[in-house]
């Protein structure tokens, strides 16, 4: 049986990523990368966007805000809380544990021109 290489994920590419609060309504992503290569993996429309991050979080497409920073390789992205900080129903009260789904995501794999066997 052929081996496989682990997926790479974004947090591979990443100096790194975190959550936190922005304000008791609102969670702010912030994906660090690396490098000018990682930036454009994450930065890339078809890859990351408003969409995509509605779907991992459950949230409403057109409540999620990005914001790509080239100058400093940086991806911000921020939604509304599903429950407001600290409530009743509120398991992470300072947001710290929201980024560990986007940092988990895979990225592609550059396509192996000519068909070479890596």
């Amino acid at each position: 049986m052929p081996e496989t290489a682990a997926a790479l994920t974004l947090a591979d590419l990443a100096h790194e990523v975190r959550s936190k609060n922005a304000g008791p309504f609102w969670v702010t992503m912030e994906l660090f990368m690396r490098d000018a290569a990682g930036y454009r993996i994450a930065a890339d429309e078809s890859f990351l966007n408003e969409r995509v991050i509605a779907e991992l979080y459950r949230v409403k497409e057109s409540t999620v805000q990005m914001f790509r920073i080239p100058s400093l390789n940086v991806v911000k992205i921020s939604f509304p809380r599903p429950v407001s900080q600290g409530s009743l129903r509120d398991r992470d009260v300072h947001a710290g544990q929201h980024h560990i789904p986007l940092a988990r995501m895979p990225v592609p794999r550059p396509e192996n021109p000519r068909g070479q066997n890596s």
